[in-house]
């Protein structure tokens, strides 16, 4: 069985976002291994970059710390193939098309499988235009995960016929961003993708405390959270860990 495959496998998956490098990679290897003890069941590791239109505030400042820290495409998959010494908890990187082709998109994809990269989910790549990098991702084994959006609508079925490993279900409109109210548009996406396909949705963007985990598993297969653990990372820098575990425990606890 893949590492992909056991993310869902008879339980709700929490899925943990935090930025690459921030504040240092260092730390960021030390939040992954703990974060995987505190019951993370899959772990998106973003790629800062200078324009990540998809993220609020909270993570467009991880990403402006992490790359005022130097931090570069290839010590972060240097820090993967270090965490991947210690751990087999599946990862995938949460990147935007520019980083990719920059890096050139073979290269990018063999390193990931080189690093253990399970998956990447590339939010400005539309569904119409993934084959840009569906290949290359094919070739290595890449899992391209695919997004749906209330905005998605009638192409929610076309996308899911299509989509592998899991859906990302964007559970409301704009940037990502804790959220006091999550609307009842990601339970209606959820609906239509199982109709066409049997296929784990994981519900994203805005969820931050352990109630809205629990409402929100209840109606889908696994919650990502990232802003809230970004904010947490911001307030206590280096010493984030065992605060950002203790967080990451109490949202998988509320799920089970």
């Amino acid at each position: 069985m893949s590492r992909l495959n056991r993310v869902f496998e008879n339980k709700k998956a929490f899925i943990p976002f935090i930025t690459a490098g921030d504040p240092d990679l260092e730390t960021t290897k030390r939040l992954v291994l703990a974060m995987e003890q505190a019951g993370a069941d899959l772990i998106e590791l973003g790629i800062p970059f200078s324009d990540p239109v998809a993220e609020g505030p909270v993570i467009q400042e991880a990403d402006y710390r992490a790359l005022s820290g130097g931090v570069t495409t290839d010590m972060i998959f240097d820090m993967v193939e270090e965490i991947r010494k210690e751990s087999d908890i599946p990862l995938a990187f949460m990147t935007y098309a520019n980083p990719i082709y920059t890096y050139g998109t073979e290269r990018f994809m063999s390193a990931c499988k080189r690093g253990g990269i399970d998956a990447v989910i590339v939010p400005d790549i539309p569904f119409e235009e993934r084959d840009e990098i569906k290949p290359f991702c094919d070739k290595y084994d890449i899992c391209l995960i695919s997004m749906i959006a209330p905005t998605s609508k009638e192409r929610i079925r076309m996308i899911a016929k299509e989509a592998e490993g899991f859906i990302y279900c964007v559970s409301s409109l704009g940037v990502t961003g804790v959220r006091e109210n999550i609307g009842s548009d990601a339970e209606n996406m959820i609906k239509l993708v199982k109709e066409v396909k049997d296929i784990p949705c994981a519900i994203g963007f805005g969820v931050s405390t352990p109630e809205q985990a629990a409402k929100l598993s209840a109606i889908s297969d696994g919650v990502i959270v990232g802003s809230a653990i970004i904010r947490i990372i911001a307030e206590h820098g280096r010493e984030c860990v065992p605060f950002v575990t203790e967080y990451v425990r109490k949202m998988k606890g509320a799920m089970l």
